[in-house]
Formats: structure tokens, sequence, C-alpha cells
């Protein structure tokens, strides 16, 4: 198992467990709580890395089941060893590349699906030298396309596919949502202060939705040199056990 591994307190009473390779960011918890889940809800994570979201969800009574998907061995691990210690027998973790997973995760009949993806195409930029890295920020193992492509095939009719990801790739997502049948229903922008440039996109689609997209306020991370009111209520239970 990789080195650094360390138990991150989330709140509630739930922990997970982190290394320096497959930790959290804000993404991941604005994601979690913009995804909404109900107690109901079916989900699969895809790119699940350290469990993060599906545990966020699941400390707060939501979702009947949860499968967390990832390519990472080392990933798959670590958040195996994390639903093992808190005995969360409806948390499910597969190590699988999400375009291989027909026959590990029944197709048609979920409610949610959640990503948050490697941010850079596959000929954006440089690459980490990191081989795990690399796989977590850029398209090396799957396209954008084949995570929407997936998360469609996954969703039951009027499932949701929530992910985050860069401005500059919105209309790109959002065409790719358009074109797998996947109609983007809400969408909301990240800053980190009021005057700034947003840094992360939110974006909800319905699956065989109606055609109608709800443009939500602005969320700033930040405001008087510090967290904003918004920011403080959506870390919860996480801030108090651990900021």
């Amino acid at each position: 198992m990789e080195q650094n591994l360390r138990k991150e307190p989330l709140g509630k009473g739930f922990f997970v467990y982190v290394t320096d390779h497959h930790t959290f960011g804000t993404d991941a918890v604005l994601l979690s709580h913009f995804a909404r889940p109900k107690k109901r809800d079916k989900l699969v994570d895809l790119g699940t890395g350290c469990g993060i979201i599906p545990l966020l969800m699941l400390r707060e009574g939501n979702c009947s089941s949860a499968v967390g998907v990832d390519i990472s061995d080392e990933a798959t691990i670590i958040a195996t060893k994390t639903v093992a210690e808190q005995n969360i027998e409806n948390l499910k973790i597969i190590n699988s590349n999400l375009t291989d997973l027909k026959g590990k995760v029944e197709f048609g009949c979920h409610t949610l699906v959640t990503c948050n993806p490697p941010y850079k195409a596959p000929n954006g930029g440089l690459k980490n030298p990191d081989r795990v890295l690399q796989v977590a920020r850029h398209e090396t193992e799957c396209t954008l396309e084949d995570i929407v492509s997936v998360g469609a095939k996954l969703l039951q009719t009027g499932g949701r596919l929530c992910m985050c990801h860069r401005p500059e790739r919105l209309s790109e997502l959002m065409s790719l949502m358009t074109k797998h049948k996947v109609e983007p229903k809400r969408l909301r922008l990240v800053c980190q202060r009021k005057g700034e440039e947003p840094w992360l996109v939110l974006v909800e689609g319905r699956r065989s939705g109606n055609i109608g997209l709800r443009i939500e306020p602005t969320l700033y991370v930040e405001e008087d040199g510090g967290l904003s009111r918004e920011m403080i209520e959506i870390y919860g239970a996480y801030k108090e056990a651990y900021l």
C-alpha cells in the first residue's frame, strides 16, 4: 500500500483514509453538496479515489446504495479499507476502468451518477511524471465523452448525472451530455471570491430530461478574508471535525 496513509475525520463519526496520491479537495466537497442526494438514491461515483463523495453523502443519511469505481489499485485499496473499518454495508468499491463496467455494475437502474473527472484533455499541457497523478489529472485512461457515455448508461430514465469541471470545458461537457441524451438541467459557477473569474463549474443533467436549464447563483468560496457563510454551511460536520 502507498506510504503516508492517514485517517481524516469527516464528522458524525465518519472518517476517510487518504494518502499523498489519493486525497480530496474543495471540488469534491462542492460536488457532493451540489448533487443534492436523496435517501432513496442509488449512486455510482466514477473515479471515486479515496471514496470521499459517497462517504459524504452516506454521512448525511442519503443514498440507499452507493458504488465507487476507480481504475487505481491504490485508490480502491484505501477506499475498501475505509469501508471495511466502518462496516459501511451499502457502499461497494470496484477496481475497474469505467469503460469496462459492463457486468460489474448494473446499467440502466441508478438514480444518481457523480464524477469529479480528470480536468486536462489528453493533449492539455505537460503530464505529471508520476503515473498515478497523471491518470487522476489527464484523460489518459478515459475521455470526457467516455465518462458521460458510461454515466448515461448507468442511469435510469430521469436519473441525474452530476459533474464538476473547469469552466473552459463547459461547452464541451454540455454538448456531450446532450449527445448522450442527458439533458443539462442545472448549472452553478464557483469563484474564489467576488470580482474573480470562476475556477469551477457544477453541472447536473437528467437522463432523457426535457429541455430547460436553470443557472443558480454563483458560489463564492471566500468573503471578508475567510470562508463565506455558504461554504461554512457546505463544509458542515467536516469543518467541525477537522478545519
